[in-house]
Parts: C-alpha cells; sequence; structure tokens
C-alpha cells in the first residue's frame, strides 16, 4: 500500500467505507457564542454547584439541565480503557513512521471511535462515565529525553520538532476541521519538563536552565496549541524551580495564555494538586493548594482536592471571579463540543457501534504498524525470508499479546501476535516455536501453548458461565491456546455478560524439564475497582493459588493475597504431565488475567536450541514489555525500578538466549519489541539481520511477517538514539541536555537518531538553496531531487537537518523538516522544504530566541550527515539578528 498523504487520505477512507459524518466537516455555532453561553449558564450556578464542577468527576445539575460528565479520557494509540477499538501501535511507534498525515488519519480513527462509543452510552444531553467522554488527555508530548524513563514509549521521541509536527498532526486527527464544533478536545500533556524517574515522579523539582526549557522542552507544546489548535492541556506533577507545574502562574497564564494566546483549559495530571501538598509541601492544606491552582490559571482538577475552594474563598486565597472564570473555560468547551444538549444539526449523530473497528480502521492499524518498523541491520541481504523457509521462532514477546498492546490501550478484537502473523504468512508446517527464555530474571512470563495441552491439542479447554459462580452449563466451551486476555469493558464470549462471568480453564501443563517453576496469574485490574474477582488455580488438584484474600473457600496454607498478580512455587521432578485447572469468578471488578510462569532456564534453552537446529532461520522476538517499562509500575528486579530502567542493556536470560541461538548456526535475525531503545551490541555484531518493531497494536504480527517475507521494505526511522551503554548517558535524575539525544550527544551512538535502513537503495541530488545570503528573520527554501535507485518499491524518509554556528551550548545539530514519500525503482520526486525563521532560530543563555547571524550548513538526506545515511550539504549564510516571540 502507498504512503498515506494527506490528498490521498479522503478517497482512499471513503473507498473503505467512511462516510463524511465519520469526517466530520460540518459547522455549528461560532466559538464566541460557546463562551457567552457559558457565561450565562455559570451565572445562574450556586457556589457549591460551580465547587462541584471543577473536578474531573463533574455531577448534573438537573435544575440547569446540565447532565454529569466525566472529563477523564484517553486515546494514546487508539481510544482507550472502553472495551473494543481499534489498537494502533504505541506512540513511539506511530512516531517511527516519520508521517504526519498517517498521524492524523490515526487521530482521526480514534476521535471517530470516542464519538461512536459517547453516542452509544447516551448521546448529547445524557450524563457520561469515565472513558465515555469527548475530552481526550492526548498526546503526550515529552521529550524523551532518557531511554531509562519507563513512559517514553508514549512520547513521539527525544527530538522538539518531530514531536511538534506529529503532535499537530494527531491533534487534527482528534479534533477534526470545525474548531466550533469538534469531534473530541485533544489535551497535550505533561506541561512542563517532565520525563520522570517515574519512583519520585510525584514530588521532584527540576531546576532546567532556561535555554534547555525553551530550546527542547516546551516547543512542541507551543505547536500543538498554537499550530495544532489544542482545546486542552495537561500540566505535570514535578515542580519548576520549586513551584508545582499547575501552579505555575508564569507557566500558566504567562506563556500559555499571553504568549501563546491559548483559550483553552488546563487539567492537572490526576492528583497533581494533591501532590502539591503532600509531596512538594507547597501549601499548608488543601485550601492553600488549590487557591494557588486557581490563581495562576488551572482550571480542572483530577481529583478532589478542589472540594476545598470553598474554604480558599471564605479565607480570601482567592476569588469567585477566577471560579467563573475557569468555569467558563470548561462550560465552552462542552458547549462546542455539543455534548450539553442535542444540537439541531450534529455531524457525529449516525456514529455508532459500525464505526467502532471498523476495516478502513483495521487496515490503517496495519498500514501505521508496517510504517512503524524500522530496519537496523540486514547482512547480505539475509532479509527477506525465502518464501519457502523454515523458521524458529523464539522469544518472550513472540507470542505476548502486552507486547502488541502496549499500555493506555484498548481491547483488540483480533489482536494478531508475531507468531500468528508468521504461521499465517509462511505456513503452520514451517514455523516451529519455543519460548525459550523470560523477559527478565525475577518477571513471569505468559505460560506458551507448548506446555498447554488439552484433548491432545495445544491449550486449554475454557468454559466459559453467563454467571459469577461457575454454576450450570457453559454458555461457551472453547479452546484456548494460551490463558492471556485483555476483557476492558468486554465480554470474554459471545452471549456472556462483560459484567458478570465466570470461566474455568481445564488440561494438562507440559513441563519442558524437571526443577523449580514459579506459576503466576496476574489479573488486570480497573482504576476505580475496590476489590478484586476471586481466582484460584489448581496443581493435580490440589489448590495452589487463590487471587483474592476475602475468598472464604481457600483453605488454611494456600498462597493468598489480594493483590494484582499472585504466583506460588513448585518443584517438578520430571516432565510427566500435571492436570491444571484455573477459575475466575467475575463480579464486575477485573479486567482480564494472564496465566504465566518462570520455568528452568536449562529446560527452555534446550527447547529453543530444538527448534532452532531444525530451522532454516531463527526468529528471534526480545525486548521489554509494558509489564517492566511503564507508568509507576511496582517492578524491583535487576534491571528495572519502578517502571523505569538502570540498564539499557538487553535483560541477561534473553542475552543468553541469542548467544544459544546464534550457536545453532542458522541465520540468526532478531526483532525488537520495546518501547524504548534498548543497546543491543551482542546482536548488532552477531545477528544478520534487526527489525525494530515496537508495540505495534493489534496488527503487528501481521505487519512483521509481511516485513519479514518482503512484501513490504520496511521504511520507518528511528525517532530516538540507540546509545551503546548506560554509561555513555548522564545522570538520569538531571534535566540539563547536555551529553543527551543527538543534538548534544558527542560519542559513537549503537543506531542515531533518523536511522533505519531499506530493501532499496536511495540516492540524492545536491540540495538547492533559494539564496545563499538571506536577511535575518527571512525563510529559506530547500529542494532536493530523490531517487529510488535500487530493484525494489520503497519508502524513503528525507530528513533536513540545520547545523549553526557552533556556540558552547549550541546544538550539533537540529532537525527543521521532514517527509516520507514512496517511490518505485528509478521514480524519482523533488521535495521542497520552507525554513521559517523559527526554524532557523537558536535559543541564548537566558532562554530567549532569535535569528542569528552567522554561517550555517543544511544537509537534505535519508539521515543524519556523518552518519553513512545518503544525502548532501549546502552552505549559506545570515545577516543580522532577528528576536522571535516566545
Amino acid at each position: 500500500m502507498p504512503v498515506f498523504l494527506r490528498r490521498q487520505a479522503l478517497p482512499f477512507l471513503i473507498a473503505a467505507g467512511w462516510t463524511l459524518a465519520t469526517m466530520s466537516l460540518a459547522a455549528p455555532a461560532h466559538a464566541d457564542e460557546a463562551e457567552q453561553r457559558a457565561a450565562a449558564l455559570v451565572a445562574k450556578m450556586t457556589r457549591e454547584e460551580k465547587i462541584a464542577q471543577t473536578m474531573n468527576a463533574a455531577p448534573a445539575i438537573p435544575r440547569l439541565g446540565v447532565p454529569a460528565y466525566e472529563w477523564w479520557n484517553e486515546g494514546l494509540h487508539g481510544i482507550a480503557r472502553s472495551g473494543h477499538a481499534t489498537v494502533f501501535p504505541q506512540a513511539i511507534g506511530l512516531a517511527a513512521t516519520w508521517n504526519v498525515d498517517l498521524l492524523e488519519l490515526v487521530g482521526t480513527v480514534t476521535s471517530t471511535e470516542a464519538r461512536a462509543k459517547f453516542n452509544l452510552a447516551g448521546g448529547p444531553g445524557s450524563d457520561h462515565r469515565r472513558y465515555e467522554g469527548l475530552t481526550i488527555w492526548s498526546p503526550n508530548i515529552n521529550i524523551f529525553r532518557d531511554p531509562r524513563w519507563g513512559r517514553g514509549m508514549e512520547t513521539y521521541g527525544e527530538d522538539p520538532y518531530l514531536t511538534g509536527q506529529l503532535a499537530v498532526g494527531f491533534i487534527r486527527g482528534l479534533q477534526g476541521d470545525d474548531p466550533r464544533h469538534p469531534r473530541t478536545i485533544a489535551t497535550p500533556k505533561h506541561l512542563a519538563v517532565h520525563s520522570g524517574p517515574e519512583p519520585g515522579r510525584h514530588g521532584f523539582d527540576v531546576d532546567v536552565s532556561p535555554r534547555d526549557l525553551e530550546a527542547t522542552y516546551l516547543p512542541a507544546f507551543r505547536a500543538a496549541l498554537v499550530d495544532g489548535g489544542a482545546g486542552a492541556v495537561m500540566c505535570a506533577y514535578n515542580s519548576l524551580h520549586g513551584t508545582p507545574a499547575c501552579a505555575a502562574d508564569w507557566l500558566l497564564d504567562g506563556r500559555l495564555r499571553k504568549d501563546w494566546g491559548f483559550r483553552g483549559f488546563v487539567v492537572s495530571d490526576c492528583d497533581s494538586l494533591y501532590d502539591m501538598l503532600h509531596f512538594h509541601y507547597f501549601r499548608s492544606d488543601e485550601a492553600g493548594a488549590s487557591a494557588a491552582a486557581l490563581n495562576a490559571g488551572h482550571d480542572l482538577n483530577c481529583g478532589n482536592t478542589y472540594r476545598a475552594l470553598g474554604q480558599a474563598l471564605d479565607r480570601g486565597e482567592t476569588d469567585e471571579a477566577s471560579l467563573d472564570r475557569s468555569l467558563v473555560r470548561l462550560f465552552a468547551a462542552r458547549y462546542r463540543l455539543g455534548e450539553l444538549e442535542r444540537p439541531r444539526h450534529d455531524p457525529y449523530a449516525q456514529l455508532g457501534a459500525v464505526d467502532i473497528d471498523a476495516p478502513a480502521s483495521r487496515e490503517l492499524a496495519l498500514e501505521a504498524a508496517r510504517q512503524s518498523l524500522v530496519l537496523l541491520k540486514n547482512d547480505h541481504a539475509t532479509l527477506p525470508l525465502k518464501p519457502d523457509a523454515r523458521l524458529a521462532i523464539i522469544g518472550p514477546n513472540a507470542d505476548a499479546l502486552a507486547a502488541l498492546e502496549a499500555n493506555y490501550q484498548g481491547t483488540s478484537t483480533d489482536p494478531v501476535t508475531p507468531l500468528r502473523g508468521l504461521r499465517e504468512r509462511f505456513g503452520q508446517a514451517r514455523v516451529s516455536y519455543a519460548q525459550g527464555a523470560p523477559l527478565a530474571a525475577g518477571v513471569p512470563v505468559m505460560i506458551p501453548e507448548t506446555a498447554l495441552r488439552s484433548d491432545g491439542q495445544a491449550g486449554l479447554k475454557g468454559e466459559y458461565f453467563d454467571n459469577p459462580d461457575l454454576a450450570g452449563a457453559p454458555r461457551v466451551v472453547r479452546r484456548d491456546r494460551v490463558v492471556s486476555f485483555n476483557w476492558d469493558q468486554v465480554a470474554p464470549a459471545a452471549g456472556v455478560d462483560r459484567n458478570r462471568y465466570s470461566v474455568r480453564w481445564t488440561g494438562e501443563l507440559l513441563p519442558p524439564g524437571p526443577g523449580e517453576y514459579t506459576l503466576a496469574v496476574r489479573v488486570a485490574r480497573c482504576f476505580d475497582c475496590s476489590g478484586h474477582d476471586p481466582v484460584r488455580l489448581y496443581i493435580d488438584d490440589d489448590l495452589v493459588i487463590a487471587g483474592n484474600a476475602q475468598d472464604k473457600r481457600v483453605a488454611a496454607g494456600v498462597h493468598n493475597a489480594d493483590g494484582r498478580n499472585v504466583e506460588t512455587r513448585l518443584h517438578f521432578t520430571d516432565t510427566r504431565p500435571r492436570r491444571i485447572r484455573l477459575e475466575i469468578e467475575h463480579h464486575g471488578q477485573d479486567q482480564g488475567l494472564r496465566l504465566e510462569w518462570l520455568a528452568p532456564a536449562d529446560a527452555q534453552l534446550a527447547e529453543a536450541a530444538r527448534v532452532a537446529g531444525r530451522a532454516d532461520a531463527v526468529v528471534a522476538f526480545v525486548g521489554l514489555s509494558p509489564d517492566v517499562e511503564g507508568e509507576e509500575l511496582k517492578v524491583d528486579v535487576l534491571g528495572f525500578d519502578g517502571g523505569d530502567r538502570n540498564a539499557i542493556g538487553l535483560p541477561p536470560a534473553q542475552q543468553v538466549l541469542l548467544e544459544r541461538a546464534k550457536a545453532a548456526g542458522k541465520p540468526l535475525i532478531v526483532v525488537l519489541m520495546s518501547g524504548s531503545a534498548v543497546a543491543l551490541n551482542w546482536a548488532q555484531q552477531h545477528a544478520d539481520a534487526i527489525l525494530a518493531a515496537w508495540y505495534p497494536g493489534q496488527s503487528g504480527g501481521t505487519a512483521i511477517a509481511q516485513a519479514l517475507a518482503g512484501d513490504f521494505s520496511p521504511g520507518g526511522r528511528l525517532p530516538v538514539t540507540f546509545y551503546q551503554s548506560t554509561r555513555d548517558l548522564p545522570p538520569y535524575v538531571s534535566y540539563d541536555m547536555k551529553g543527551r539525544t543527538y543534538r548534544y550527544f558527542g560519542g559513537q551512538p549503537l543506531y542515531p537518531f533518523g536511522h533505519g535502513l531499506s530493501y532499496t537503495t536511495f540516492a540524492y541530488d545536491a540540495p538547492r538553496l533559494s539564496t545563499r545570503t538571506l536577511k535575518a528573520g527571512e525563510t529559506l527554501r530547500v529542494s532536493a531531487r530523490v531517487r529510488n535507485s535500487g530493484g525494489r518499491r520503497g519508502e524513503e524518509v528525507v530528513q533536513v537537518y540545520l547545523q549553526p554556528p557552533q556556540g558552547p551550548q549550541s546544538p550539533i545539530r537540529s532537525l527543521v523538516g521532514f517527509a516520507r514519500l514512496a517511490l518505485a525503482p528509478g521514480e524519482s520526486r523533488e521535495v521542497t522544504f520552507e525554513l521559517d525563521a523559527r526554524r532557523l532560530s537558536e535559543v541564548d543563555r537566558a532562554g530567549q530566541r532569535a535569528v542569528e547571524a552567522g554561517d550555517y550548513q543544511v544537509f537534505v538526506g535519508g539521515g543524519q550527515p556523518g552518519t553513512g545515511a545518503p544525502g548532501g550539504a549546502a552552505g549559506f549564510s545570515i545577516l543580522g539578528r532577528a528576536p522571535l516571540p516566545r
């Protein structure tokens, strides 16, 4: 499929079954009218009613016809946490596409599905609960400054310009073309300077320099709000120079509203106002913290600290005019969305169930996964694989649902893991599989199909009951290859109530060897649940795990906990099959579960060696998982710390697996699935090919299999630098940009930002400039011709880098333009970039941005200059100086 470009987008979607209602081009009342109506409504409220509306779970006001509205909804890479949805690649994977127009289409699908779910929950004028609303708390545009940050996967990478441009595309997709009646409202986050560490995120203070603030941490937010027109923004947990971000008037009322002209609303990261009191010690009570935030220009409290606003008003620490100002912003947003009442002409009214994970959306998810893949190495043209190749598939991520869906995700209707994708592409008979290793020491992984059996086939027998008591006859009986399910707001089987069901799995557990085993049940808990569903695991009819401490049927001495993960250790003296039974009773609490283990390393490695010995090539799916990198995780094992990493290499257990696979003497293809850069030093030296697949979404397995088979040529590029060692990095707690990212790192990376190979080759003519001498403040036009010089169709990401005159704090170079092109063999295309004053500017020590005089170099090519990427450079001079507004 050709690259998605803006001029191609509408015909593609219409051809795939999209309607004009889906694209939402209509326009009702003018935005000023929304503010006027909001002011009139707020004037009718009592003080108590006003205060109640300043928190995310806003109650109804029946006397004024105001429905209840929960402001909290998520849409990081597809609409999240509200049932089935199209699950796109995680944000870092979307960034690897380097395709603004694709991001806009992904945003369009995300907001379309949000509108559809909103309508199914009652539509305009009705009460809406969490994850049913139209205010989307995405995208995350913090700068991924350090690969150790666990939430970096939620971002668009390390570069301010790339992040800002992708954010603009995604926001336009979320909000649509009509600012007077947006499809949804986007909320870029977390303002500002927020990227870990996760264990201390609620109370850390950032002493960032004025230069780094303006040159690195704020540009993407400016682009998102000024160019993208986002209707909301979320302030961060951290402090800046001793002031919590959600109480920094210089940031919220100053930079946002005065400098950038922002007219939307500011929402806090959840409980960040609570943090102002209990972690930052910024004020002595909730009333003081609330007043500080409101006075600074903050509007909506995710949490309930604003319940103390009445006390703050009584003490004179804030005034009702400030409260009214925030409420007008909030209700103007609700009027623009058409959420408060049924509008006369609603362009979104027809959206419903058929628009959720529609065929066109599934095709877009597959295309996004294809475009996100980055070929890092391909010695001796190992890839594409031969069509008749016998493949050994190994690694903990080969069949892992979590490595597809990542975090802040929806529930895939038909997820395709790499193992499934390769079986479908190459044929079941040509693909053998062994898990081979866990993610890391002490981290259980899903029990693979090779260790489960029922009725002579891989997997377990699943009996699904339409009651929570395992009573009567099951409604559905089926075979489940593995027990690994995301059932967030969805029924586990047809004809079963999603809120009240039970499941029993039975069969045999096949230990691959004698030794110590850890068996675990991981339950996926909803955010606002007060308890857990009862879960029980039996081995040879002995109850060994109970997953709810309130379950009265649990015998004394059985491992029993009221936590998200429960586990037990067993010793098997032989490999005979053990009877296994797993039961869950769902009362509307948890949202899915996984049956996991830690098996003896020698036994798993021996399995991997056996399948590798019978194959023509080995494909190893290694990397990380949202189980070990992510938001404030309770993970404390070697290499990981609370969702962050303290070592960037491949975990040792997986490294041993790669070495054992290489010893088989077959070509070794490494597929890295992760949300961040992993130092694959051994693989770079010894593997035959390496493909970065990120967390690729619901169709990731299909895209990976197609890429390995050569159905298309990978064209993604790295949105982050891959460093060789943790020793290359400055201290993680430091937000100083010196030595960080490609712009300031002077060492030798493993793979540079912007890197990516292809199955074809590209050539560039020398770039042409509109002038060699430019007056400060003017625009420079840069043109170049790109040609596919190889024998296959492929996609090239043209990158434009500016090298300024070198000063003591100047970046080595900066990305100032990019474009993704699809070219047939021998085809060439002219690309032109308009570099305006902002893209040609620098920031001084005081944080002032200006176009400075001096001699510059501009490079146009398939990567950074000096990295072996094709391309060429041209020089020019700037005369004079032109200060720019913030």
